[in-house]
């Protein structure tokens, strides 16, 4: 890939969902392989942005899309509810060991922003920037980095296909450019994960393998 450039300036770090549930570490909820190995990568990218944020899955304990058995995963929540699609395991719920940062990141405290979704029972967001799937909701993720004058994200996390996927396409939509951090993400399955990044370039994003990959002007 060639070298990107960018203006540290105008530039945020957007680390998307890098939590304990998605990871090994966690691995009665969504561990995606290798999740918990990219903290090294998405502190190597911040060091080209002036600010920092990070969205977290907030789930309550209980809620129509949470699966009550493996053979529930993946599918079709029953009922009249908009803002759910299918039913995963129980994941990061609030107080829990999943709902923690992966190992390796800055404390909550030391990001400029951290981005809280999922809360309601009745929604299960995937991007970071809504709290509903139909985008009515805003996180106030877009609105917060506008206003600090950004116009660039680099972009990295858990999962390609899913979260990160999701928020990149939401980001471009609301006029900023996205760079997408290869070497930041691990994805749930390598076709959807292949599928993902061909959403993400089809909308006009960018990629990187690296943070090595990065420049500034």
């Amino acid at each position: 890939m060639n070298i990107i450039e960018i203006e540290k300036e105008k530039t945020a770090s957007f680390d998307v969902d890098p939590q304990r549930g998605f990871t090994p570490l966690c691995p009665n909820e969504l561990p995606v392989a290798e999740g918990d190995e990219i903290a090294g990568e998405l502190n190597a990218q911040a060091a080209f942005a002036r600010l920092r944020l990070v969205s977290k899955d907030c789930h309550p304990v209980a809620a129509p899309w949470v699966a009550q058995s493996a053979a529930e995963v993946m599918q079709p929540v029953e009922g009249s509810y908009p803002n759910l699609d299918i039913k995963w395991p129980p994941h990061c719920v609030v107080g829990t060991e999943g709902n923690r940062l992966i190992p390796g990141l800055p404390d909550e405290a030391d990001y400029d922003l951290v981005v809280e979704k999922g809360k309601d029972p009745l929604m299960h967001p995937y991007g970071a920037c809504f709290q509903d799937l139909q985008e009515t909701i805003s996180t106030g993720a877009v609105e917060w980095l506008k206003k600090q004058g950004v116009d660039t994200l680099l972009l990295g996390g858990l999962a390609t296909d899913y979260c990160v996927k999701t928020t990149g396409l939401q980001l471009l939509q609301a006029g900023f450019r996205v760079i997408l951090n290869r070497a930041a993400c691990r994805g749930v399955a390598a076709e959807t994960s292949r599928q993902g990044l061909e959403e993400l370039r089809r909308a006009g994003a960018q990629f990187v393998n690296s943070s090595d990959d990065l420049v500034l002007i």
